[in-house]
């Protein structure tokens, strides 16, 4: 059976005792009703996974042994998603779940012309991708930007394999058919899509035009779909 996974925001290498925060202290102590010499994985998010030993049981700072640590190399394939906030706070941060799941390595919000909704709780956003991190045993959290407007996006986006999935007509490639390379970076817009002027600016750019298939999809749909093909396929 699996050891209960935790996180931990920084771990420096060579700490030989580790003592938790209140909200994972509570949740080993009174919610798991853990014990002094039980087992447990700790992890920073940065490829540390830290095997301890519960040495005292306090539900407010919890304190464990590390008994043996192992790096794990982030995948070679690196993947960045920048997607359009939605007005729906829920379907947003159930992208940003099965985004962390799937194993993106970097989330942009993307404020847009048409983005309905600015407002965006960092630490709200950023537990959920710790939570889907731990749940699904990874030890490497995606970076979580602040939400940047479009064209300051477009315009840092550097050298690698560009893409933007949007509606409009014209020259496309399904995204299926691309051969995907180590390092990719998608679009994906709001509701109502990118404006005209939003897709001219990224194909001056050097994005690649791709559709995600041939139904109109929601934004987190879109989302989740992309990162399954560039991350898994």
């Amino acid at each position: 059976m699996a050891l209960p996974f935790f996180y931990i925001a920084e771990y420096n290498g060579v700490q030989k005792q580790i003592v938790l925060n209140e909200e994972t202290s509570r949740h080993i102590v009174q919610v798991l009703r853990m014990k002094a010499g039980e087992l447990l994985n700790l992890t920073d998010g940065k490829g540390n996974l830290i095997t301890c030993e519960i040495a005292e049981e306090h539900k407010k700072h919890c304190t464990v042994l590390v008994k043996e640590t192992m790096y794990k190399a982030q995948s070679t394939r690196r993947v960045s998603v920048a997607i359009s906030l939605i007005k729906n706070a829920n379907r947003f941060e159930w992208f940003l779940e099965k985004a962390t799941e799937i194993g993106v390595s970097e989330i942009i919000p993307l404020i847009c012309e048409r983005t309905e909704k600015e407002k965006f709780r960092f630490d709200r956003m950023q537990g959920i991708c710790i939570s889907a991190m731990l749940q699904s045993q990874q030890c490497w959290l995606p970076v979580l930007h602040e939400p940047t407007a479009f064209q300051k996006v477009v315009l840092q986006s550097g050298t690698q394999q560009k893409f933007i999935a949007h509606c409009d007509e014209g020259a496309k490639s399904q995204l299926a058919n691309q051969q995907i390379n180590q390092s990719t970076f998608i679009l994906i817009g709001p509701e109502g899509d990118f404006t005209k002027e939003e897709v001219e600016l990224a194909l001056k750019n050097d994005f690649i035009p791709v559709s995600l298939g041939d139904t109109r999809l929601r934004t987190e749909t879109a989302g989740v779909i992309a990162a399954s093909l560039l991350c898994l396929v």
